[in-house]
């Protein structure tokens, strides 16, 4: 069992910067993500578009961000249970919790703080006939790229005309044997250096790109072994031993909904007077999954909502203890790995 202070669900960017808000309090943290990878919605979306509103960075890249929140929190050695959905709470008679995962994974924390974001992501599954057979079992329907090394000299067929579907395509390009876009349009939605990459190795011919069109079916008994594409009015059949469609994920609020939380309009609803408590304490709701009167979903106001749930942790960890708030750049910072950040002392000279 898996043991921690704070037992955080939702490994995206309120997730990760709380990590950093509570090792600063002395308290550890561990975050679940039903996501192969953390950063949330920022990495599986948009890593490569620029946000304007984090404060000090008038534009930064989603995935920079992210990047730059798992360097602030390394020093707090945070642990990360990823590619699991949490899915049973049990709260225990001394107030900690046992929150398990659909995998089995266990936990156990003095607190929860949920920061799923819009929820949990499900990929957007083209409608296509016998593809919950091909999900299964490895045999060839794949929506997320977890170990680029299964696609080593294998043939691959991406579908999707976004960040994902041109990253993807790029990155494969030198690891599969070969790699077809498939697009339903000629124009992309992605950042234009990608789009530009992508040209340039069609041009090349390192990748086949076929567009205004879609995939409408597979071959293949046991696994997929060519996929069929409509292209106007005439067909294409593709060998291939994996298709990727990448068209984005669709955001659910998943089990949580049915751990006892005050839910409005699909968020959690919390005390945003106090601490971002909702209505069984110990449980606190951060960042886009929460709703109270003026709620505004942004990433700066995520941040906002983690210091003061950290405050009211380690509170609730420590009651009758007196927490001193001192300023960093007086205070410093001592990470749990033993290093050490401080500004520079001032050097005390007579000037003669």
């Amino acid at each position: 069992m898996i043991e921690t202070d704070i037992l955080i669900i939702g490994a995206g960017p309120t997730g990760l910067f709380a990590v950093f808000e509570a090792g600063l309090l002395k308290l550890k943290c561990h975050l679940i993500d039903g996501l192969p990878q953390p950063g949330g919605q920022l990495t599986e979306l948009y890593p490569k578009k620029p946000i304007f509103d984090i404060p000090g960075y008038p534009s930064v890249n989603a995935g920079e961000l992210v990047d730059n929140l798992m360097e602030q929190i390394k020093q707090f050695q945070p642990g990360f249970t990823l590619n699991e959905v949490a899915e049973k709470i049990q709260k225990l008679d001394d107030g900690t919790f046992i929150v398990t995962t659909n995998k089995g994974t266990e936990h156990k924390a003095k607190a929860v703080a949920i920061a799923g974001g819009l929820g949990i992501f499900e990929p957007r599954k083209p409608l296509l006939k016998d593809i919950e057979f091909y999900e299964q079992d490895d045999r060839g329907v794949e929506y997320f790229v977890k170990d680029p090394e299964k696609f080593r000299d294998k043939k691959i067929v991406i579908s999707g005309g976004g960040d994902s579907a041109l990253d993807w395509t790029i990155f494969l390009s030198n690891v599969a044997s070969e790699v077809t876009l498939v697009h339903r349009r000629n124009e992309f939605r992605g950042a234009l250096d990608s789009v530009e990459k992508v040209q340039e190795l069609k041009q090349q011919g390192k990748i086949k790109l076929i567009t205004e069109a879609e995939v409408i079916g597979f071959n293949g008994s046991e696994r997929i072994t060519a996929v069929d594409i409509q292209v106007g009015t005439a067909r294409q059949n593709v060998e291939c031993d994996y298709f990727i469609p990448l068209f984005g994920l669709t955001p659910k609020l998943g089990p949580i909904a049915n751990w006892g939380l005050e839910i409005e309009k699909n968020a959690i609803k919390v005390n945003n007077a106090l601490d971002y408590q909702t209505n069984i304490e110990g449980i606190y709701a951060i960042g886009d999954v929460n709703t109270y009167p003026g709620k505004l979903k942004l990433i700066l106001c995520g941040f906002h909502e983690a210091t003061l749930m950290c405050q009211s942790v380690y509170n609730r960890i420590n009651p009758g203890k007196k927490y001193v708030l001192k300023y960093t750049t007086v205070s410093g910072i001592d990470g749990f790995d033993g290093s050490r950040k401080e500004a520079e002392k001032a050097v005390v000279k007579a000037i003669e």
